[in-house]
């Protein structure tokens, strides 16, 4: 699985002109899933979010993490993450996981923030035509692949 968080002062998500997910202070995560992933995969992604020390102290010092903020999250599955563009202009998308595979692991994934967050994520609509808007702060943007754990 391979994500990026952006720490977020507030973002939502639109479907046909309809807000369908959005929160405030928090996290917003694309979440992309791909070929060979699994539920420990979910597992360590989630303590690692959850876990991530990206929100400032009272120094203004990185050092709290979304659960120790109150955050929220927004996540949005995003298979683009998986695009592979060694050879020519057009992006393969090969190796990201066929919906089969990706809903089931993506509907799984927010079951495990949930319980690690102990808030409910908000959520993007699977393969839907999707508007994000967000305002990124700090900016803080981190990828996480975990294919890359070491």
């Amino acid at each position: 699985m391979r994500v990026v968080i952006q720490r977020v002062s507030q973002a939502s998500v639109e479907v046909e002109n309809q807000v369908i997910g959005e929160i405030g202070k928090g996290l917003m995560i694309l979440v992309g899933i791909e070929n060979g992933d699994g539920q420990e995969d979910i597992d360590w992604l989630c303590k690692k979010i959850c876990n991530l020390r990206i929100f400032d102290d009272e120094e203004g010092v990185m050092n709290k993490s979304l659960m120790e903020v109150g955050g929220e999250i927004l996540a949005i599955s995003q298979f683009t993450l998986h695009a592979r563009t060694k050879k020519g202009n057009r992006p393969s998308y090969i190796n990201a996981a066929k919906p089969d595979l990706s809903i089931p692991l993506y509907e799984s994934f927010l079951l495990a923030l949930e319980k690690e967050s102990g808030k409910q994520p908000q959520r993007g609509q699977f393969g839907a035509e999707m508007q994000v808007a967000l305002v990124n702060d700090g900016p803080v943007t981190i990828t996480i692949d975990t294919k890359n754990k070491e």
